[in-house]
């Protein structure tokens, strides 16, 4: 994938090797024009990732799920010949809240009617705001002055008036932002909410966002998308992390994009597409500037915390007690788990995530001891089988150097009214993509494509103007 002679002139040079960097250039090669990717690992995929087991079977450690209403990712998959399959959802799942277990099927727990009254009326409450936020511009909304000024936990303490279900609502914090809900500005939930279509969408398994895996792991889609860009000779060059970007400013009109990488001679081109999440564009250095819309942007729109966390056993055990791997944990620390077993059927998989304050905190503990926090929620969940895995696998994302976070960045108080204008308008021939830039499916695999179809577009319509 690194050659040892290119022309270092390019029509589009394209920073970044996930989803959303190589659906852009695949998209620029498609219409005749010459691209370049740089990506810093050595590897493709960003916060895709897949792990061999030692039994040889593969499982995601990095984005997996898709779900109903992914078009381009069913459609990608198809094209490049990789399968999916579900995600294990048969048997009960099981709620562990006050040191007790409830076993229960469906995407709701069977607990006091009251309390299920309660998230019902929250998440009605939720998709019937979420439908007054226009997804391409947020900061529009009529009452956006107002949701973006306070956090989803206020919202959460003002309109949910029973404890189990705050709680509940807190822990799909978690899961979906991984961060918590303190942290977090309503309008930036509800942005999020429309672009997926409900609050029950992002949390759901079957007919939701995790109901389906790639067979061989998703990383398989990046794999295949480079090998046939490299195939015409386009090249995807790896271990070229870019430091800094000279431009001809926001008129566009000048000498183009220069891309300074280490490990290699500068990259010329005409348009350049920054295919990171904010956080990580804004730690490139540009000449001249970006405006300062743009750099204030970068510097407040983090990542969440996420440890991914998996367990592997000979079989998948729980499924014999009529489990289905499934689980919240209010307790924690693995609040959430899945049965992650490759499609096979062996080895078995235990899932656990680490997410927001948990991430943060034992992301700091020693390996084993925190390996040891994890087995221990496994072990008060599906019993005394799990203590025992044969092998653990975890990736820290914030410590992944050139990712710092998963799942993406998102907006705290205040930041999509002051600076979203700046979230997907070019600066001169800079152009930004990311699933942080999607106004469907944000945050998700789905959400990166897109943003690597539009900043293709933008990309070719300026090289034809």
């Amino acid at each position: 994938m690194a050659p040892s002679a290119l022309d270092d002139r390019v029509d589009v040079a394209v920073v970044g090797a996930g989803l959303a960097g190589l659906i852009a250039a695949e998209r620029i090669r498609a219409a005749g024009r010459s691209v370049r990717v740089l990506e810093a690992r050595e590897r493709v995929g960003g916060r895709i990732l897949n792990h061999v087991l030692p039994s040889g079977a593969i499982v995601e450690i990095g984005g997996q799920w898709i779900g109903p209403g992914q078009r381009r990712m069913v459609a990608l998959g198809q094209r490049l010949g990789v399968a999916t399959h579900p995600t294990h959802d048969e048997g009960e799942s099981v709620l562990e809240r006050g040191g007790s277990l409830l076993r229960y099927r469906g995407t709701i727990p069977r607990i006091n009617p009251v309390v299920l009254a309660d998230i019902a009326q929250a998440q009605l409450r939720i998709d019937r705001m979420a439908r007054r936020v226009p997804v391409e511009a947020p900061w529009r909304a009529p009452r956006a002055a107002e949701w973006d000024a306070q956090t989803f936990a206020t919202w959460i303490d003002d309109h949910v008036r029973t404890r189990p279900a705050r709680d509940l609502l807190r822990l799909s914090v978690a899961a979906v932002w991984a961060c918590e809900p303190q942290e977090l500005s309503l309008l930036h939930v509800l942005f999020y909410v429309h672009a997926a279509g409900s609050f029950d969408d992002l949390i759901g398994t079957r007919g939701g966002a995790q109901q389906d895996r790639f067979v061989g792991g998703s990383q398989e889609l990046p794999l295949r998308l480079a090998a046939q860009l490299d195939a015409a000779e386009l090249r995807v060059l790896l271990g070229r992390p870019v430091r800094r970007i000279v431009h001809d400013g926001p008129s566009g009109a000048g000498g183009g994009v220069t891309l300074e990488a280490d490990g290699g001679a500068p990259v010329h081109a005409r348009r350049a597409i920054v295919a990171l999440a904010p956080a990580l564009a804004g730690r490139i250095a540009y000449a001249p500037a970006l405006p300062a819309a743009r750099d204030l942007l970068t510097q407040r729109v983090p990542h969440g915390s996420v440890v991914k966390c998996m367990a592997i056993y000979d079989e998948p055990f729980w499924r014999r007690d009529g489990l289905s791997g499934q689980a919240v944990s209010i307790e924690g620390p693995a609040r959430v788990v899945f049965d992650n077993t490759p499609p096979q059927g062996a080895p078995g998989v235990l899932l656990g995530f680490l997410e927001g304050r948990d991430a943060r905190e034992l992301g700091a503990w020693p390996a084993e001891r925190r390996r040891a926090a994890v087995v221990e929620t496994f072990v008060r969940l599906f019993g005394p089988d799990a203590a025992a895995p044969r092998d653990y696998a975890e990736v820290d994302w914030s410590a992944e150097e050139f990712t710092r976070g998963c799942y993406a960045g998102y907006m705290a108080p205040g930041v999509w009214t002051a600076f979203g204008t700046a979230l997907r308008e070019p600066v001169g021939p800079l152009h930004w993509a990311g699933t942080e830039t999607a106004t469907e499916w944000t945050g998700y695999m789905e959400g990166a494509v897109q943003s690597g179809e539009r900043a293709a577009d933008e990309a070719l319509s300026a090289l034809r103007d």
